[in-house]
């Protein structure tokens, strides 16, 4: 399994209310430090490469410095965060030297978070830490999401820099609808666009260390122990439930 999700927790002071894991302020989670050191250690020992890290949100995390120093070297570590705590959080995250950082854009319609996270993205370049955004796409929102890839591309971030990720419920956009987002049919995103099935390359983890085929489906199962080994066990014969509108079945 080349590449691994891990939610850290589901605690996050934004708490918004389409979040797939429904995290808030009083989330939690089973994961310490060191298991997740103990359990991406081994998972890199049988071929994981890249871990990514969320939540929740992962900068409320507070063993997060501890866990990317001990992991330095182990995989390639990016973490995904909100922004709201990054500009406290900016020098004890340069000093723990991730291999990237991506910032979400939750809300495009709103100005203000889109030029926080455009000035945070810069900051984490110009302090040495490779960094990327992560758009959320509504169907009832694509001129202020255009608005804000205009806005990170007049910033000096490419489209190779964005990921543009399909808000899931009532109001996912189709394909089409992000590709005039992204203003080309050439566009980073979430591989379900193309079909909705497991990834023999990935899979996801949330706080609770329960494992799925994607972040969002419903469809998972509870590690029995935290290594390889249990992560190989609670996959065999795990199912996927499709979890986008059914009017969008046909199009992906």
């Amino acid at each position: 399994m080349e590449r691994i999700s891990i939610e850290l927790s589901r605690r996050c002071e934004k708490a918004c209310a389409f979040c797939y894991n429904h995290s808030g302020p009083e989330g939690d989670g089973v994961w310490t430090l060191d298991t997740v050191v103990a359990f991406v250690t081994d998972c890199a020992r049988h071929g994981t490469r890249f871990v990514s890290f969320g939540g929740g949100e992962p900068l409320e995390w507070p063993p997060l410095w501890a866990l990317l120093a001990r992991l330095e070297g182990v995989v390639y570590r990016s973490l995904t965060t909100n922004g709201l705590r990054l500009d406290g959080a900016m020098d004890d995250l340069v000093a723990a030297r991730p291999d990237k950082v991506h910032v979400s854009i939750h809300f495009p319609d709103r100005g203000a978070e889109v030029r926080r996270v455009v000035r945070q993205v810069a900051a984490l370049e110009a302090r040495g830490v490779p960094s990327g955004v992560n758009l959320m796409v509504d169907a009832r929102q694509l001129d202020a999401a255009r608005g804000a890839m205009e806005a990170l591309s007049e910033a000096g971030v490419g489209p190779e820099r964005i990921v543009l990720l399909p808000r899931r419920g009532d109001h996912t956009p189709t394909p089409a609808q992000l590709a005039v987002v992204a203003g080309t049919p050439r566009f980073r995103s979430m591989s379900c666009l193309l079909a909705c099935g497991p990834s023999p390359r990935f899979v996801s983890i949330d706080a609770q260390a329960r494992v799925a085929w994607c972040s969002y489906t419903e469809t998972r199962r509870a590690l029995p122990t935290l290594d390889h080994v249990g992560l190989r066990c609670a996959l065999a014969g795990l199912g996927l439930r499709f979890c986008g509108p059914e009017a969008l079945r046909g199009s992906v």
